[in-house]
C-alpha cells in the first residue's frame, strides 16, 4: 500500500464508498433474510407445539390404559419438555428480532444519510485544503521568476515566508489526510464490530438455549427409555385380572357322562352284537379297479377267494390298518340313537383308533372335538395323517370339511405379513387356508368327475 498522501486520501475514499455501495445495500438484504428467518423459525415452533400437543393426546389416551399408563405418563411429559424448549426457542428469537432486525434497520436508514454527509464533507475539506496548497506554492514559483536578476535580498525574505506558508499547509494537509483515512477506516471497522457484536448476543443466547435443552433431555431420557424398554412387562394388578379371566373349559352333561364312564375304565365297552352297516357310497370313494376282476377270474384257488372276499365284507372300504394307532376322517355323518356305546359324529370330523381290532365292521374310538368315545362302523371313514389338534383347539368348533375343501386349503395360500412395532427380524411368513370362489369351483368339477368315473 502506498504511503503518499494520494494514496492515502484514495484508500479513504475507497472506504466511504465501500460502506456506502456494499455495506449498507448488503445490510438491507441481511435484515430481509432476517425476517424470513424468523417467520421459518416461528413456523416451525408453531408446528412443533401442534405435533407435541397431538403425543400430549395420545399420552392421556394412554393413561386410562391398565397396562400403558406408565408410558402415557412419558408421552406427556416429552410433549410438556419440548413445549417448553419450544417456548424458550421463542424467546430466543424475540431478542434476535428486537436485538438484531429492529437495530439494523435503524442503522441502514441513518447510516445512508450520515456516510453521504460524512463523505461530502471530507470531499469539501480536501479540495479546499489542496487549493489553498497550490495557490502557495503558485505564488511562490511567481515570487521567484520576479527575482530574477534582481535584488535578492528582497525576494528572500518574501520567500522563506511563502516557504514557512508553504509548508504549514503541507503538513495540515497531511494531517487532514490522516485523520479522515483514520476516520473513515473506524468507521468501517465500527459497522462490522456492530454486525458482530449483535450476532455474539445472539449466538450467547442460542447458547443457553442449548445448554438448558441438553440439561433438561439428558436428566430425563434414561427414566423414559427406562419405561418403555421391556415391552413384556405388565403390572402385578393387570396379570392378576388376566389370569383371573382364564376360561375354565366346560363339558355337556353328555361328555361329562361319557368321560366318566371312560375313565372308569381303559377297557372299551363291547360291540354292538349287530354286524355294522356298510354305506352303499363307500365304494364311490375306494373303487375297485377292473383289473382286479380279471385276476380274481384266472385265479385257480377259489377257497383263497372266498376268504379274501369275506374279509373285505367285514372290513369294506376301511383301508385301515388295526394293529396300530390309526387317526380316521369321515365321509359321512352317523347317530348313535339311543344306544350309548356308539358314537355320533358329523361329516369331516377327526376320530382316533383306541381299538386293536375291528368287530364286525365296528371300530372303537374317540371324537377329537369333544373326546367322546364309542363305536363307529369302519366304512364311514378314511385314513387320515393330518395334524394333531392342540388341547386350544378343542374349544372351538370344527367346521366340516370335505375332500374338496381340504385340497383347496392346500393350494391356496395367503402370506401374513410380518407384526410392526418390532425390531426383532422378521420370521418366515406363515399361511392360512383361505379357500377361493375359483377353486371351489375347480374342485367341484374335479369331485364330479371322480363320482362319475366311480359309477362307469
Amino acid at each position: 500500500m502506498s504511503r503518499a498522501p494520494d494514496g492515502v486520501s484514495k484508500l479513504t475514499e475507497s472506504t466511504y464508498k465501500n460502506v456506502m455501495e456494499q455495506f449498507n445495500p448488503g445490510l438491507r438484504s441481511l435484515v430481509t433474510l432476517g425476517k424470513n428467518y424468523e417467520k421459518s423459525v416461528s413456523a416451525m415452533t408453531l408446528a412443533g407445539k401442534v405435533y407435541f400437543e397431538a403425543v400430549s393426546k395420545i399420552g392421556e389416551n394412554a393413561m386410562v390404559s391398565p397396562v400403558s399408563r406408565e408410558l402415557g405418563v412419558v408421552l406427556m411429559e416429552i410433549a410438556e419438555t419440548h413445549r417448553k424448549l419450544h417456548n424458550e426457542l421463542d424467546e430466543s428469537f424475540k431478542s434476535f428480532h428486537s436485538d438484531i432486525i429492529i437495530e439494523l434497520e435503524k442503522k441502514t436508514e441513518m447510516d445512508v444519510k450520515y456516510m453521504n454527509a460524512t463523505f461530502k464533507r471530507y470531499q469539501s475539506e480536501h479540495k479546499l485544503k489542496q487549493d489553498t496548497l497550490e495557490r502557495s506554492q503558485t505564488d511562490l514559483k511567481k515570487l521567484r521568476r520576479k527575482s530574477q536578476g534582481k535584488n535578492l535580498s528582497k525576494y528572500t525574505i518574501k520567500e522563506n515566508e511563502y516557504m514557512e506558508t508553504i509548508s504549514s499547509r503541507q503538513t495540515d494537509m497531511q494531517k487532514f489526510i490522516a485523520d479522515g483515512c483514520r476516520e473513515a477506516l473506524l468507521e468501517e471497522k465500527r459497522r462490522f464490530c456492530f454486525l458482530a457484536d449483535k450476532h455474539c448476543m445472539f449466538s450467547y443466547q442460542l447458547s443457553n438455549f442449548h445448554g438448558k435443552a441438553r440439561e433438561l433431555l439428558s436428566t430425563r431420557l434414561p427414566s423414559w427409555q427406562e419405561k418403555c424398554s421391556d415391552i413384556t412387562k405388565v403390572p402385578e394388578t393387570v396379570e392378576t385380572m388376566i389370569e383371573g379371566l382364564a376360561p375354565t373349559p366346560v363339558q355337556s352333561p353328555l361328555v361329562e357322562h361319557n368321560n366318566r364312564n371312560n375313565m372308569e375304565s381303559m377297557v372299551p365297552p363291547p360291540a354292538p352284537p349287530l354286524k355294522a352297516q356298510i354305506s352303499p357310497l363307500a365304494n364311490m370313494f375306494n373303487p375297485e379297479p377292473r383289473s382286479s376282476h380279471t385276476s380274481l377270474e384266472n385265479n385257480s384257488d377259489q377257497g383263497s377267494l372266498r376268504d379274501d372276499s369275506m374279509h373285505r365284507s367285514v372290513s369294506q372300504s376301511s383301508g385301515l390298518n388295526v394293529g396300530r394307532k390309526n387317526r380316521v376322517r369321515t365321509i359321512f355323518p352317523h347317530t348313535s340313537g339311543n344306544n350309548d356305546t356308539l358314537l355320533s359324529f358329523d361329516e369331516g370330523d377327526i376320530l382316533t383308533v383306541l381299538g386293536h381290532e375291528e368287530k364286525d365292521g365296528w371300530l372303537y374310538g374317540e371324537l377329537e372335538k369333544t373326546r367322546q368315545r364309542g363305536w363307529f362302523p369302519s366304512s364311514y371313514c378314511r385314513p387320515y395323517t393330518g395334524p394333531v389338534l392342540s388341547n386350544s383347539n378343542l374349544s372351538t368348533p370344527v367346521r366340516s370339511l370335505s375332500v374338496a375343501s381340504l385340497q383347496e386349503e392346500e393350494e391356496d395360500l395367503v402370506l401374513i405379513p410380518p407384526p410392526d412395532y418390532s425390531d426383532d427380524p422378521p420370521p418366515r411368513p406363515l399361511v392360512t387356508s383361505t379357500p377361493s370362489p375359483q377353486n371351489k369351483g375347480r374342485e367341484s368339477i374335479r369331485h364330479g368327475q371322480a363320482e362319475a368315473n366311480s359309477n362307469e
